[in-house]
């Protein structure tokens, strides 16, 4: 017999709130320019902080949420701190939930 535990709860980010089951992909990013233009994509904090080795320019931080292919949610911050609080509450609401 398999057990599946599918609990739908809504998250909320900043103002804009999200039910788990619908999200795909949830993850913290830097925002680094690309150095064509203006141009900025984004790049994991483990290979920022382990590869990078000041070899970019660090625009901002984020949270990007995804809900499928098609729809698409980010939230930046100016600094990893704020990031990172923000983050936290994430996980709070996730375990007083779960």
């Amino acid at each position: 017999m398999e057990l599946y535990y599918n609990q739908c709860m809504i998250i909320t980010i900043q103002d804009k709130s999200f039910e788990t089951k619908e999200i795909t992909q949830l993850y913290p990013a830097a925002v680094i320019k690309t150095g064509y233009e203006d141009e900025t994509t984004q790049a994991s904090l483990e290979w920022l902080d382990t590869e990078s080795k000041g070899k970019v320019e660090v625009v901002g931080y984020g949270i990007f949420v995804h809900l499928g292919e098609d729809e698409k949610h980010s939230f930046i911050f100016s600094t990893r701190q704020e990031m990172d609080e923000e983050v936290g509450r994430i996980a709070a609401q996730i375990q007083q939930r779960g």
